[in-house]
């Protein structure tokens, strides 16, 4: 049998690959859609092409031979980046398809995004969404989420950020609140205050502020707080504001739709709250050449869906 040329035997190495993985001829050719026959002879092709054996054949099993696996793990990693090519290439024609794994906070989460993905579920039917509420910050690449949606101030170098928004920090309380306790005109007037903070590891919390432009004043102000309530989630301390426990520092998006019904009143609005909440908030997602459709698809929709970001909770 005359000896075929390297750039011909291609194929006949991914299929020693398959032929590898499952272990024998009738499970590879299965998957490969080809007869056992014609499996049979494009092993032996190779073994021909390279002049040993490759493959220890039995009764019951096969066996790649020491030369067969080494031919087997060196072109891997090859056969393996020429599949995510193909599939990124087969990604670019029609419509965006498959599973969409996405983690955000809870609160964000159940205020401002549930609440849009059903129109991008109908202008997209082939995508299905599979959503992780959490205030856990997940690893993304370990846990196999394809996009995560932060409000943070910075992003790691290896991922890829989208900006959606701007966001900020409000100070709210009910009016029967400041009607009881008085209403704070300064940051250091906030010691007299019950406050209702996010949980974090900090022993002794506090506030820090300064001056929004324009409001003739400078400099930073550092303030402790305290108070009767703490928790790790904007919807708790909202509800506990509504409640007249205290005033409650919670990100825009949680104080939007209380503040507009007057349930809630922004306290020190000429102060800006900084290093309680990201700023911006983002779509975030591991590093990779080619970003998938259905990512591209929802990031594009949510940024034209919040590209206001939350202006109704300004004061």
């Amino acid at each position: 049998m005359k000896t075929k040329k390297v750039e011909s035997l291609w194929s006949h190495l991914h299929w020693l690959g398959v032929l590898a993985e499952t272990g024998s001829f009738t499970a590879a050719a299965g998957r490969l859609g080809v007869s056992k026959a014609a499996m049979s002879h494009r092993v032996s092709e190779l073994e021909q092409a390279t002049g040993v054996p490759l493959v220890r054949r039995t009764t019951r099993s096969v066996r790649l031979t020491e030369a067969g696996q080494h031919l087997v793990d060196s072109t891997r990693s090859s056969f393996a980046e020429i599949e995510r090519h193909f599939a990124g290439v087969k990604d670019m024609a029609g419509a965006p398809r498959g599973i969409l794994r996405v983690t955000m906070p809870v609160a964000l989460g159940r205020q401002r995004i549930v609440p849009l993905l059903p129109e991008f579920l109908r202008l997209y039917p082939e995508v299905r969404i599979e959503l992780e509420l959490s205030d856990r910050l997940s690893s993304l690449a370990k846990e196999g989420f394809d996009l995560a949606v932060r409000h943070v101030a910075t992003v790691p170098d290896t991922h890829v950020a989208w900006k959606l928004c701007d966001t900020r920090s409000l100070l709210v309380a009910s009016r029967g609140y400041l009607q009881r306790r008085g209403t704070p005109a300064r940051p250091e007037d906030l010691g007299e205050h019950d406050c209702l903070h996010y949980l974090r590891d900090s022993v002794a919390p506090t506030w820090a502020f300064e001056p929004r432009k324009g409001r003739g004043k400078s400099g930073r102000i550092t303030v402790k707080i305290s108070g009767v309530f703490a928790a790790n989630n904007s919807e708790a301390l909202r509800e506990t504001a509504l409640a007249g426990l205290g005033i409650a520092l919670v990100p825009d998006f949680s104080a939007q739709q209380e503040i507009e019904a007057g349930r809630l009143r922004p306290v020190l609005s000429d102060w800006r709250v900084v290093g309680a909440f990201g700023e911006q908030l983002f779509a975030i997602r591991p590093y990779a050449p080619q970003v998938p459709r259905t990512v591209q698809a929802l990031v594009a929709f949510l940024r034209e869906r919040l590209a206001d970001g939350f202006s109704g909770a300004s004061s």
